[in-house]
């Protein structure tokens, strides 16, 4: 694994309508370079609506040089010409989405708390693989959990990145930052409150060495 810090992967909240484009921009421009992914996460809307919500926000994210990642929907992904796209282990296989989006993509997966999961999503060619639940989550219900020795293991045997989520806050991210996770996925914890507020906390902890 390189050395590179520990760094935060935005997830939206379902609304994004209204003035959540100001939010994000004033979220991206409070912790310079610690944001360096966003994930568009929006259900039960139509692609063509998705995607109207969808472009502000993917300009505010190209303008920083922030990927911009759409969950679960690879057709969404390939309209909107996303830098890529996350899926759950229902939602498709990574080889088929790479086809689909092209080499350039980044295409994460889901994989809870399996090892075998991981590595399997690895072997299709997952670019970032995604563990969690490490605390319960206000912003979806807490189905499977992971272990911090899961995130030491990976980091120190595999090199694909790997992304802590699930109810992580600028209180309870050390733990994970120190067991080698690449990337905290983070959404109640600065959508519920202050963003810029949180952005700052983040940062504070995940510098500490």
């Amino acid at each position: 694994m390189t050395d590179t810090p520990c760094q935060l992967y935005l997830i939206s909240p379902l609304d994004v309508s209204g003035d959540f484009p100001a939010r994000l921009e004033r979220a991206l421009d409070a912790g310079e370079g610690l944001v360096t992914a966003f994930q568009f996460r929006v259900k039960g809307l139509d692609q063509h609506d998705a995607a109207a919500l969808a472009e502000p926000l993917q300009a505010i994210c190209a303008a920083r040089e922030v990927a911009f990642i759409v969950n679960d929907d690879v057709g969404l992904a390939k309209r909107l010409k996303a830098d890529g796209v996350h899926l759950g282990q229902g939602d498709g296989d990574p080889a088929d989405a790479r086809e689909e989006l092209g080499r350039e993509a980044q295409i994460g997966v889901t994989c809870h708390g399996s090892r075998h999961l991981a590595l399997e999503a690895g072997e299709a060619g997952a670019d970032y693989v995604a563990f969690g639940a490490f605390y319960p989550s206000t912003t979806k219900a807490t189905e499977h959990t992971a272990e911090l020795e899961l995130l030491e293991w990976w980091s120190e045997m595999v090199e694909i990145p790997s992304v802590a989520i699930g109810g992580i806050t600028p209180e309870n991210c050390r733990p994970i930052v120190e067991a080698g996770a690449d990337f905290l996925a983070v959404s109640g914890a600065v959508w519920n409150g202050d963003e810029v507020a949180a952005i700052k906390a983040f940062a504070e902890q995940m510098s500490v060495k």
